[in-house]
């Protein structure tokens, strides 16, 4: 199996200190149309989203439906 020699990055980024999962929300989880994004239960107990799945459109309605504007999607550049 090859190994990663780079840092590599996803698309879709949660900040958990704005994510609210833990308090029922899952608007990105709900909107995205590829089911990429999950919750998921931190080392401290407490439930954040993350992308599970790096299979990305870049479609952005995570982004734009999140409450909180914990959700953010790095385009690429060639799509800016």
């Amino acid at each position: 199996m090859p190994l990663a020699q780079t840092a590599t990055s996803v698309p879709v980024t949660v900040n958990k200190d704005l994510c609210i999962a833990d308090k029922g929300c899952t608007v990105c989880v709900d909107v995205c149309p590829l089911d990429v994004l999950r919750i998921a239960v931190t080392d401290d107990g407490t439930k954040t989203a993350y992308m599970k799945y790096d299979e990305c459109w870049y479609c952005m309605p995570c982004e734009a439906d999140c409450p909180t504007g914990a959700v953010t999607v790095n385009l690429p550049y060639l799509l800016k």
